[in-house]
């Protein structure tokens, strides 16, 4: 049994530079289907829930980290009046997402979302399966961003750092997945995921108490943070 008493350093080939593009559009077409057959865009409409609960209501939404933007073309199907902004380092992320969807009223940015400076503050940041990439001083940094620049504040989709979590996604992708990535980054995301403790110690030494977490299935956190 692999312990996950701590978060692993183990690095994701997702993170490497200079990955071949057809090889990125594959891994971003399984994770988008990851996260509707396990429930990942369903925990994404919850986060921007907790902020709007009319489908009419008009603002806008910043994913920090968002891949393909398959969760921003989720919130687009409830939230229907909804403006999008995408941040992603890899330019390849945000050239699929471009091309993918098209017909979102968004902005996409291939930048540090932490180089970011915006016009005007979106109303939501938020964040899907990007944080555990990060080392906890960068996370630290990364609450305190995403609460200066939002309006109403931000919330965060994340994996749990489970054994049976771990087991079951490396024999899912195992069989199902045609993505090298996918096969190797799905369970080193498990071993870099948070438990509940984690979460109140990052938020603690953000200096951020109005906060709320949540265990959603499959084996996620929705962490929600909203601004006095």
């Amino acid at each position: 049994m692999i312990n996950l008493t701590e978060r692993s350093n183990k690095t994701e080939i997702l993170d490497e530079d200079a990955l071949p593009f057809e090889d990125v559009k594959i891994c971003m077409k399984e994770l988008n289907s990851i996260n509707t057959l396990l429930g990942g865009h369903k925990i994404t409409l919850d986060g921007v829930g907790n902020f709007y609960d009319d489908d009419q209501s008009k603002f806008t939404v910043c994913e920090i980290g968002c891949g393909g933007g398959d969760n921003l073309k989720a919130i687009s199907k409830k939230f229907v009046q909804t403006t999008f902004i995408g941040i992603d380092l890899k330019d390849s992320c945000i050239d699929f997402a471009k091309h993918q969807y098209k017909e979102l009223n968004a902005e996409w940015i291939a930048s540090d979302y932490g180089k970011v400076t915006f016009t005007r503050k979106p109303e939501i940041i938020f964040s899907s399966l990007f944080c555990h990439h990060f080392n906890s001083e960068q996370l630290v940094s990364m609450l305190s961003w995403m609460k200066e620049n939002s309006q109403k504040g931000f919330f965060i989709n994340d994996l749990q750092r489970n054994p049976l979590a771990y087991y079951l996604i490396k024999g899912l992708t195992s069989l199902f997945s045609k993505s090298y990535m996918v096969k190797n980054d799905g369970p080193i995301s498990v071993a870099r995921g948070f438990k509940k403790k984690d979460w109140e110690i990052l938020f603690s030494n953000a200096g951020i108490n109005n906060y709320t977490i949540k265990w959603k299935w499959a084996f996620r956190y929705l962490v929600v943070c909203k601004n006095d």
